[in-house]
């Protein structure tokens, strides 16, 4: 596996790739768990040559969230990525993507940037969609790889890459959860026993959410918010930032339950933010994710 730095290196890297194999995408902030390497795993599967990278993008952070204190481990997420095949590992440093002399922003707007997860954290979705805007252009992918988990993210990608035409088909995969229902994620790593266990409930809340649509087809939604809400009251250790429903692609609220559907979580579990959802298709099928046991 080739490990390269900087963009200039990495530009020329692919133009180097044969014009008839396919290049696969997976981009990372590092801290690797199962669920970043199931996305790997496919990638491999699709694609002639496998790309990844290791970034902790500055400009998606606000001014008070954990940058700083994001969980790192390089030499244990390269050697992750090289056991699974990928051919090329490209980790810049925020100098390199940001130079002194960046003006240039992708801004989405709507409901889709500003409400829930950008309401929560303003400026978040800028930073995200620049960031992959940016590293397509480098990477030059056919293919791209990214996690259900976050789904407002996911929703904002499929958007960039319609409305500029971008050359790359995105693969959304399912959520990866711990045996008792946990999404998997980076900042997992800052909960104690304690907060471990009561992180759980937002999975259950999402559970009790999912229930309405079954037992109360077109009800309001507020039937199915305040089930929600309950569960998450059960558990003292969490405080609620919302739960919400919405459009998938739009992340319009919907009024009543229908499908498609997103149910949406934010909560703190003592210091740490998690995020979590279940999907609910035309089909009467829900994505909510797959149970891995390790």
């Amino acid at each position: 596996m080739r490990v390269i730095t900087t963009i200039q290196e990495m530009v020329a890297e692919r133009s180097d790739c044969a014009s008839s194999r396919t290049v696969g995408f997976v981009p990372t902030m590092g801290y690797l768990h199962e669920g970043h390497l199931s996305l790997v795993r496919q990638a491999r599967v699709e694609n002639d040559i496998l790309t990844a990278s290791i970034f902790v993008n500055p400009t998606q952070f606000g001014q008070h969230e954990d940058l700083a204190s994001y969980p790192r481990d390089l030499p244990h997420d390269l050697s992750a990525l090289e056991n699974l095949g990928v051919d090329i590992a490209f980790v810049p440093t925020p100098d390199e993507m940001y130079p002194s002399n960046f003006v240039i922003y992708v801004d989405p707007t709507g409901p889709l940037a500003n409400e829930a997860e950008g309401g929560f954290r303003p400026g978040h979705f800028r930073g995200v969609a620049t960031i992959v805007l940016k590293l397509f252009q480098i990477m030059q992918p056919h293919q791209a790889y990214f996690g259900q988990k976050d789904a407002q993210q996911a929703a904002i990608i499929s958007h960039l890459v319609s409305d500029f035409n971008l050359p790359v088909k995105l693969h959304i995969l399912s959520t990866i959860r711990e045996a008792d229902g946990l999404a998997m994620s980076s900042r997992n790593a800052y909960l104690n026993q304690q907060e471990r266990a009561a992180a759980t409930v937002l999975y259950r809340a999402l559970q009790a959410g999912r229930l309405q649509f079954t037992d109360h087809p077109l009800a309001e939604t507020t039937r199915a918010i305040k089930a929600m809400i309950e569960a998450v009251e059960s558990e003292s250790r969490v405080r609620l930032d919302y739960v919400e429903i919405r459009d998938p692609d739009s992340f319009a609220p919907l009024e009543v339950l229908r499908a498609p559907a997103l149910l949406l979580i934010a909560a703190r579990v003592g210091s740490t933010r998690l995020i979590d959802n279940f999907l609910l298709r035309k089909d009467g099928t829900w994505n909510t994710g797959i149970l891995f046991n390790a």
